[in-house]
């Protein structure tokens, strides 16, 4: 069996609750928090006083981290400097990262080799981004292999993005998902989706046309799971809890 993760943001007090009882009953086995810039003062230490595992996620483009562009290394290194805070509180051996958009996957490279943190994972982008017709860097198995082998970081393999990518390019899905397997990824990310978009959707398992039986049987067994659909309320974490369940029907 697949180890299950909850996607959070680190200013989602709202779902600190829900997120206990849950991990207490076994739905999830960590947490994976996507750390929001400025978050970690106010919110730290109500997440170190839960007894669960954590994988840090670094803030990506929306929130002023690009990886590709030489102008932003300055700011890159604080941002991802906070969430190196959060991995160092919660005890997080894994921190992801984003290769960054229109810019040079060398310089992703680059920068991520002088940070030299050997948690870091960086995470394959859909090859079309969601914002104004932005191409990213770091969709493509080699672009990924580059800065995983120059870096010396690890992969995440993210399974909606790698399908909007081998769509936007024309690629055989099953390829080209070979060839980010043979990256031999420390885990992954998981949502339902359209099987022939390019776009990046996160919509509950099952009401998309991913075949994740299938595709669940390329993950191996014990492998961590980061289940990145959608959240519909703001109050529970119900929603969640039905997709793992279904998840684990594909199983």
């Amino acid at each position: 069996m697949h180890q299950y993760g909850l996607k959070l943001w680190s200013i989602n007090d709202n779902y600190v609750a829900e997120a206990l009882r849950l991990f207490n009953e076994g739905v999830y086995q960590y947490i994976e928090l996507y750390v929001k810039p400025g978050s970690y003062e106010k919110y730290i230490d109500m997440w170190q006083k839960l007894p669960i595992p954590y994988v840090i996620h670094a803030p990506h483009f929306r929130d002023g981290v690009n990886l590709a562009k030489k102008e932003q290394e300055a700011k890159n290194r604080e941002l991802i400097g906070e969430a190196q805070r959060f991995a160092d509180r919660l005890k997080a051996d894994k921190l992801i990262v984003h290769p960054g958009i229109e810019g040079d996957i060398k310089e992703t490279a680059k920068q991520l080799k002088q940070i030299a943190d050997k948690r870091i994972l960086v995470e394959n982008n859909p090859y079309h981004a969601l914002d104004d017709g932005l191409i990213c860097n770091g969709a493509t198995p080699e672009e990924i292999g580059l800065v995983m082998e120059e870096a010396n970081v690890g992969f995440c393999l993210d399974v909606g993005h790698a399908i909007c990518s081998a769509n936007a390019l024309k690629q055989r899905h099953k390829l080209f998902f070979s060839k980010f397997l043979a990256l031999k990824p420390a885990m992954f990310h998981l949502t339902d989706g359209d099987g022939k978009g390019v776009l990046d959707s996160h919509v509950h398992i099952g009401k998309g046309t991913y075949d994740l039986s299938v595709l669940l049987k390329t993950i191996p067994d014990g492998t961590l799971v980061t289940v990145e659909t959608d959240k519909d309320s703001v109050g529970d974490l119900a929603d969640y809890e039905r997709d793992v369940q279904r998840l684990r029907e594909y199983e």
